[in-house]
């Protein structure tokens, strides 16, 4: 018999949020290292060197991989000969206690982005609880857990379909991986469910996300059953689509593909796929009643040497007298180094602002000739301006760009990943302009922003409208004036010289 504390349950809870809040699994910056030493696109590359120096910032500054600190996603299994002597508490509060605790660290605060009500107020809970817990009763005597924070970027793609037995899922994950964009910042992990129920497949897809990065070392000794059959053609064949880090195209969209299965009925063939991002968060603990999880942190040498640094070749912009005129010389891939005050908004101002607009209503902000940053940032620590800001997912605001650019007069964004036509179609009309900044950077990026303040919606939180004041801020022009987008452009030139390749 084995007797584990409630606290130490808690506390391990706690410090595994923590922790993988900012570390990366060291086999993901193992294969992330190898995908940077393999990859032939310069925007890819640059990109892959931009999310290896933040992971390394990260891991050293003891802050948030990713602005997005995600919703904690529990796998807990519980042996039947563990005895709880002191608890007082269910599993899912002891998780939820752990949760409130690490993101409330005040040495390293964590973004609160859960939202209670979600089909009505969508009221923020202020610490992210509560989590999802998957519980298992086994034989045995120790509680074994394996714990996620999953962020929207990567969750939001989750897909699943209900094929027919004689249906390929080769077919159907190559079909589908396109349509999921850019937003998961590949290059990341596929997990895969197949079988059992539809609720099954989706668990499994999400289970296999926790499993280790192993496809070279697979790929190496060959296949010996179907599952690992698969896992190495999804390898190859998405890879081969040209995505690229980003989705500028290149050489290195996926750097595993896991797959777990489960029986399922006759008439059935259940699929789920769940990517996970350049934020990969994801650690293993068991506890034997010796005490609170014991986690090894990596040692710096397991990062590459990779360090990144702006091209020589990158524009200077001053945003605070930048006109439509200088927008319209910005080529499709271009980087820039943004300089001056820059705006931020995301979903919930955008909603607020487009139905002010509706109303008649002057707008607390002036956007003419502005930049917006979609970003909601983590809140700062000791002697920072700003916690990690990266870039949210850009698709959610095309909806709002066009009433954006024709009634406030904003000449450009930064965001996450592709727009959508009608953000493109809205760009190219009002020779606008969209930027890109790398998700999976989101502390490198942070150490541009200088000042930062509330200018309006205070009581949104994260979500309020910021002004920064950036100095060399990094993006790529990935929609021009003209309507160009480098994400359908990258990927569809390196899905041809990959093709070539291999001829």
């Amino acid at each position: 018999m084995t007797t584990v504390r409630q606290q130490d349950f808690i506390d391990s809870i706690a410090d595994s949020l923590q922790y993988i809040s900012y570390y990366h699994p060291a086999d993901y910056i193992k294969a992330l290292g190898a995908a940077y030493e393999r990859e032939q696109s310069p925007a890819a590359k640059d990109a892959i060197a931009q999310i290896l120096t933040n992971s390394r910032m990260c891991a050293e500054g003891h802050r948030p991989i990713c602005q997005d600190t995600g919703i904690v996603c529990a796998f807990v299994t519980v042996g039947m000969d563990v005895k709880w002597a002191d608890a007082t508490m269910s599993i899912q509060d002891m998780v939820n206690e752990g949760v409130r605790k690490a993101y409330n660290n005040a040495d390293n605060k964590l973004r609160a982005s859960v939202l209670a009500d979600p089909a009505g107020a969508r009221k923020n809970t202020r610490d992210n609880t509560p989590a999802v817990v998957h519980f298992e009763l086994v034989p045995g005597n120790k509680v074994d857990v394996s714990i996620a924070a999953k962020g929207g970027g990567s969750e939001n793609k989750s897909k699943f379909v209900m094929l027919n037995p004689s249906d390929s899922i080769v077919d159907w994950v190559l079909k589908t991986v396109p349509t999921m964009g850019a937003g998961w910042c590949p290059p990341g992990m596929l997990g895969i469910g197949i079988g059992g129920t539809a609720e099954k497949a989706m668990l499994l897809a999400k289970q296999s996300l926790m499993d280790h990065i192993d496809i070279q070392d697979l790929i190496a000794r060959g296949p010996q059953n179907r599952i690992e059959e698969l896992r190495i053609e999804l390898y190859e064949k998405v890879n081969a689509l040209g995505i690229g880090a980003q989705g500028l195209g290149g050489l290195s969209s996926v750097i595993d593909a896991q797959i777990l299965d489960y029986p399922t009925h006759a008439a059935s063939l259940p699929v789920a796929m769940i990517p996970n991002c350049a934020a990969t968060r994801h650690v293993h603990f068991e506890l034997d009643g010796s005490g609170p999880a014991r986690l090894e942190p990596p040692k710096l040498e397991d990062w590459p040497a990779v360090t990144w640094s702006p091209s020589a070749q990158a524009r200077r912009v001053d945003l605070n007298c930048v006109t439509p005129a200088d927008v319209a010389t910005w080529q499709p891939g271009e980087t820039l180094l943004l300089n001056g005050k820059l705006l931020t908004g995301r979903d919930a101002a955008h909603k607020r602002m487009v139905d002010m607009l509706n109303r008649g209503e002057k707008l607390p902000v002036d956007f003419s000739n502005r930049f917006i940053y979609y970003v909601g940032p983590v809140d700062p620590v000791r002697d920072e301006v700003v916690g990690p800001a990266g870039p949210t997912t850009a698709t959610r605001m095309d909806k709002f760009t066009r009433q954006m650019l024709e009634q406030t007069g904003l000449l450009g964004m930064v965001g996450k990943a592709e727009r959508g036509a009608v953000a493109i179609e809205a760009i190219r009309d009002n020779k606008a302009v969209y930027l890109m900044a790398v998700g999976g950077a989101a502390y490198l990026v942070s150490k541009a922003i200088k000042a930062a303040k509330v200018v309006a919606f205070d009581d949104l939180g994260m979500e309020a409208i910021y002004e920064f004041d950036v100095v060399d801020m990094p993006v790529t022009v990935a929609v021009d004036s003209n309507g160009t987008s480098v994400h359908q452009t990258g990927p569809a030139e390196w899905q041809v010289k990959i093709a070539d390749m291999k001829h």
